[in-house]
């Protein structure tokens, strides 16, 4: 009697590290990653089937990771995957094959060649990453493509705002000037559908505070007319 035995599907064993010591460009860098991961997981709170990092490297293969050619987006989101646990790296064999859906890099003297170049070919025709964005502070520029049929880059039309639609994330993307954690600047930041800003949880909460106090105003006011009336 012959027997059927399962393939064992051997997976990279090579050491993994989390960092390799590098600082970000600038602060401003900095501050627009964690802008960008916080309203998404602000936005999505009740959800539980995506993940979203930043400035953490992806391992995509045995060779790749044990040459050292770090790849790490600064903003990635992946969909239909558990959110947690949190994860110090994304590690595409163990994720169960797969790669970002999304990718934004936020440009820099340093980084720009690199980002419109090598790492856009690797998110297109590796990662296949549905979507590739590229904003540049400096010039306040945003640029996205997204694979075509063929399994190529297209350029995303922008609309009259110059705002960039994600299918992936179903939201814009587009500049904000304002405050975040006290820094007046432009920000990259996401719109819904209808072009309303999505808010940090921050800013939901002022919001509420505020909403909160007009209606408290209405309500004294409303309180002091009876008692005018009455008197």
């Amino acid at each position: 009697m012959s027997t059927v035995t399962k393939a064992t599907v051997k997976l990279p064993r090579v050491d993994l590290i989390e960092t390799d010591g590098e600082p970000l460009e600038s602060d401003w860098h900095r501050a627009a990653i964690a802008l960008l991961i916080e309203i998404v997981s602000w936005l999505f709170r009740e959800r539980s089937d995506y993940h979203v990092g930043g400035n953490m490297f992806i391992y995509y293969s045995e060779e790749q990771a044990r040459t050292r050619k770090y790849r790490g987006p600064d903003f990635f989101y992946v969909d239909g995957v558990k959110r947690l646990p949190q994860r110090p790296y994304w590690v595409v064999w163990r994720e169960g094959g797969r790669y970002p859906d999304v990718i934004i890099e936020l440009l820099s003297k340093k980084t720009e060649k690199t980002d419109r170049t090598t790492k856009k070919t690797l998110y297109e025709r590796t990662f296949r990453t549905h979507e590739y964005f590229c904003y540049d502070p400096r010039t306040q520029k945003l640029e996205g493509w997204r694979l075509g049929e063929a399994g190529r880059y297209l350029a995303i039309q922008a609309n009259e705002k110059g705002w960039l639609w994600s299918e992936k994330l179903e939201l814009w993307l587009g500049t904000w000037k304002g405050s975040y954690l006290g820094v007046e600047a432009v920000w990259l930041r996401y719109y819904h559908a209808d072009g309303r800003l999505i808010l940090t949880r921050a800013e939901d909460a002022e919001r509420e505070v505020k909403a909160l106090q007009v209606r408290m105003a209405e309500l004294q006011a409303r309180t002091k007319r009876r008692n005018h009336r009455k008197a």
